[in-house]
């Protein structure tokens, strides 16, 4: 078990620590990698999502149901509760808060998430990786995006109303590549439609990249951030790595969900914290040390949290 466990996530690890090197070295500016998070979240990505999706048999998308609600439920439970915590116990600002509680809760599907779940489970698992980031994208991001908006948005003039700061927000949220890609391709698979050869294989020509890609901009962009640890920090990353996978399997046991939907929801709740805040703070001009260091210390963690979760849910 310890030499599988090494294989699957030593070639993740490794694509991402060649992203920090590159960064360290300034190889890539690792302050500017707007072109590289275009590619992997507005091509590379969306293709794989919709591609995985949209082929899948409608009835293998019915049964990702319990999978969303789930990961959806505790993704909106963690951020509720921290992002309340860091406003009445922190007293930090609400944009601060916002992306405070988008990190903890949201895991990094796309950089961690997707070669996890394809190298333990196969390439079937891109369906599951797919409706567990629709979840997150659909329900976290836009309520980010939103208060974010209200926080330190000015809108296209200053006479622009909170109301309609929202509504660009929502509107952006919900029309960005990474969301809207799983979102039409599950449409798509319940609509029992063919996605087509020519469709799925040009689709997967550029989706292929993906992983490997997003792993190595994970490691770029945690090689401009500072690490900066104290209490704040280690909770978060505790939330992040272990409760938020504990409570994902606490409630897999009460309810009656098929064992294999059960394994991967808690294996894809283990996924350390995402960079979705990070991007989203520097969009903003938020940056956040605390966010940074949260990601840096995840990362770091899971290379524990994620070899405990693989051993015990696949002996």
């Amino acid at each position: 078990m310890p030499q599988v466990i090494f294989t699957v996530l030593a070639p993740i690890f490794f694509v991402m620590a060649l992203g920090y090197v590159a960064g360290r070295m300034r190889t890539i500016d690792n302050h500017h990698v707007g072109e590289i998070n275009a590619l992997v979240m507005d091509f590379a990505l969306p293709a794989s999502l919709f591609a995985s999706t949209g082929s899948a048999p409608r009835g293998e998308m019915m049964a990702q149901g319990p999978l969303f609600v789930i990961l959806g439920a505790v993704m909106l439970i963690i951020y509720l509760l921290w992002y309340f915590f860091e406003r009445r116990a922190l007293r930090r600002s609400r944009g601060e808060a916002a992306l405070q509680a988008l990190t903890v809760s949201l895991p990094n599907y796309a950089g961690i998430g997707l070669p996890i779940a394809s190298t333990v489970l196969g390439p079937t698992a891109t369906v599951s990786v797919a409706v567990a980031l629709a979840a997150g994208s659909i329900l976290v991001s836009p309520i980010t995006l939103m208060l974010l908006e209200l926080s330190v948005g000015k809108g296209q003039n200053d006479a622009e109303t909170s109301a309609a700061r929202v509504r660009r927000a929502l509107r952006h949220a919900l029309t960005t590549p990474v969301v809207l890609a799983p979102v039409l391709g599950i449409l798509l698979s319940l609509s029992g439609l063919n996605l087509g050869t020519v469709a799925g294989a040009s689709l997967d020509l550029i989706g292929q990249t993906a992983g490997g890609v997003a792993l190595f901009l994970t490691g770029l962009i945690l090689s401009a951030q500072s690490l900066r640890l104290d209490r704040q920090v280690a909770a978060a990353t505790g939330t992040a790595n272990m409760v938020r996978p504990l409570l994902v399997a606490a409630i897999v046991h009460v309810l009656p969900i098929p064992s294999e939907i059960a394994k991967v929801s808690i294996l894809l709740a283990a996924a350390p914290s995402g960079f979705f805040g990070i991007l989203f703070g520097v969009n903003y001009r938020l940056d956040s040390a605390q966010v940074g260091s949260t990601v840096i210390a995840s990362t770091a963690f899971s290379i524990v949290t994620l070899a405990i979760t693989i051993a015990v849910l696949f002996p």
